[in-house]
């Protein structure tokens, strides 16, 4: 699909958002001021994202901001880097697809992802990152925290949690579909969250090795809209 459809479909998805569409399959409440909810086809609309190009929006509805970024998975290049990065072909094909929408205001945050094309009946491990994709992997730099841990690499569950992160887990379904949910009492900081990463496992809780699920297979740069100042 063109560049102009592939618009025309990110003006449908953003504005479906904005009228507060989208359904879960599975609730997983987290204490404090974070829930997610994960499910094979967290978001509808999946497929028919299916046929489209790269595409970007973002809005205003009253004092809250909402972007939407709708990618395909490709392999590394230097050369017209695509936006969206696969490192593993196996489970993350190129040509499958990806979208992520943000909405934030009120001192409140809401990340959804959906996928389309990966590996079918797979746990991903999902989260958001500070840095853009790039060649390598970990350029994606670390997870975005509300609280930062002094310690890094983080992996104290104090600050390597749903609560303070932003975690996306799913379960793909037998067709490759997938997605998930987080909700937050806080906003990003500006410029600072970059990026959404796939990881190749679930996502560990336990001290020593909290926020930690395995290779980076993938990884979408996304411009999340942030309200806070950098420390």
């Amino acid at each position: 699909m063109g560049g102009a459809s592939a618009v025309t479909l990110a003006t449908a998805l953003l504005a479906g958002v904005l009228a507060g569409s989208g359904t879960s399959t599975a609730s997983e409440p987290s204490a404090g001021s974070g829930t997610r909810t994960t499910g094979a086809a967290d978001e509808r609309g999946t497929g028919s994202a299916a046929g489209a190009g790269s595409a970007a929006s973002g809005a205003r509805v009253g004092a809250d901001q909402v972007r939407m970024v709708y990618e395909r998975f490709a392999p590394p290049r230097a050369i017209n880097p695509p936006r969206a990065f696969t490192y593993d072909r196996r489970r993350v094909p190129a040509g499958a697809g990806i979208r992520v929408l943000q909405r934030a205001g009120d001192g409140k945050t809401t990340v959804r992802v959906a996928v389309h094309g990966l590996a079918p009946r797979y746990r991903f491990g999902v989260h958001v990152h500070t840095k853009p994709c790039g060649l390598r992997p970990n350029d994606s730099g670390p997870h975005y925290q509300n609280v930062k841990d002094p310690k890094q690499p983080s992996t104290n569950p104090r600050y390597a949690n749903p609560r303070n992160e932003v975690w996306l887990d799913f379960t793909t379904d037998a067709k490759g579909n997938g997605g998930a949910v987080s909700r937050h009492d806080w906003t990003f900081r500006r410029g600072e969250a970059r990026s959404v990463v796939l990881h190749e496992r679930g996502t560990h809780t336990g001290p020593g090795h909290a926020g930690q699920a395995g290779d980076r297979l993938a990884c979408v740069s996304v411009p999340f809209a942030g309200s806070k100042k950098g420390d």
